[in-house]
């Protein structure tokens, strides 16, 4: 039998990307944040020549940037997921609390610490809880745990400032020192990363947050990532607010409150997080924060007030949500 040789036909080579241009893609979003920090600090660099080149203008900006930008790293877990903590500020009040109660009944600052962190986890299981079992929104949750937290607060310490105990040495690892913070805050930063890209929780808090059906029929249990992810976010408020107090020496009731959370949140979205969920970003909710620090910073070095600090905070949140919702839409339509 003769067998007849067909011509073959051509091919067209499947493209291979280059890991430049693969790394580049992945970091895209960040790169534009980290692009927009790096403009703005050459600006008000080249405005006010103290900026950058002196020691307290970068304390001051690592300090307004560390508080912000760990309690955005737990908002970024839920808002990954569609939800949000609004209690996250009084958190922040109520933890360094509990770390002093703890250190009057006699338990070592290490161990006071922790006393203050796991009763912030408990805020944050009971958020997470009624959130998932009773299936209210976490707006309404958080936004009722952010009063009752607020009265307790107030309440077991009667509206006054408490000293924040332990040594100084203690103290200046837990935020007295100038750049303490920032190094906890790089380090918490490095931990959520891997938590959040490589690792089995957070590659399913991604996958929930885009499709939670899908997700459910696939075997991820969504509720229980949720209900997690509330206790991260808590734990990381309740940390930030320790910090704060060993850092301003003083333990305030009124400290944090939705200042400090509306500024979390903010970076969060700055950073690339949508308010309505489906992807996010650690790295980027960190440039958010160093974004809206170098922009308070630097305000204040060139004398504009703090009303053109919140027209400028609004406008750059609702352009970040446009920019945001466009990105969407184009991948969705690239998918299909």
């Amino acid at each position: 039998m003769n067998t007849v040789n067909e011509p073959r036909k051509a091919t067209t080579p499947a493209r291979i990307d280059s890991p430049r241009g693969a790394w580049a893609s992945h970091w895209a979003p960040e790169l534009r944040i980290l692009l927009v920090a790096a403009l703005l600090a050459a600006y008000f660099q080249f405005v006010n020549h103290d900026f950058l080149l002196s020691n307290a203008s970068l304390v001051n900006l690592s300090q307004y940037v560390a508080p912000v930008a760990i309690i955005a790293f737990g908002e970024i877990m839920l808002m990954i997921g569609g939800d949000i903590d609004l209690s996250a500020g009084m958190v922040f009040a109520f933890a360094p609390f509990m770390m002093v109660f703890a250190n009057d009944a006699g338990a070592p600052m290490w161990l006071a610490v922790i006393a203050g962190l796991i009763a912030a986890a408990i805020i944050g299981f009971i958020n997470g809880a009624v959130t998932v079992y009773l299936r209210l929104p976490s707006f309404v949750t958080t936004l009722g745990t952010l009063f009752l937290i607020n009265g307790i607060t107030l309440t077991v310490s009667r509206g006054t400032p408490a000293a924040t105990p332990g040594s100084p040495g203690f103290a200046a690892v837990m935020g007295a020192w100038g750049y303490s913070e920032i190094i906890w805050t790089v380090a918490i930063a490095f931990v959520m990363h891997v938590l959040l890209r490589h690792t089995r929780w957070g590659l399913h808090t991604q996958a929930a947050g885009a499709n939670a059906l899908g997700a459910s029929e696939a075997g991820i249990h969504v509720n229980r990532l949720r209900l997690g992810n509330f206790v991260i976010a808590a734990v990381l408020a309740g940390f930030t607010g320790v910090l704060e107090s060993f850092r301003i020496t003083s333990i305030d009731p009124q400290a944090g409150g939705n200042q400090i959370m509306f500024l979390a949140v903010a970076a969060a979205v700055i950073g690339g997080t949508p308010l309505t969920g489906g992807s996010g970003t650690i790295v980027g909710g960190l440039l958010g924060a160093a974004v809206l620090g170098i922009l308070s910073d630097g305000f204040t070095l060139i004398g504009i007030n703090a009303f053109t600090f919140n027209i400028i905070l609004g406008a750059a949140i609702l352009a970040a949500m446009i920019f945001n919702i466009h990105v969407g839409r184009i991948r969705r339509r690239g998918a299909r």
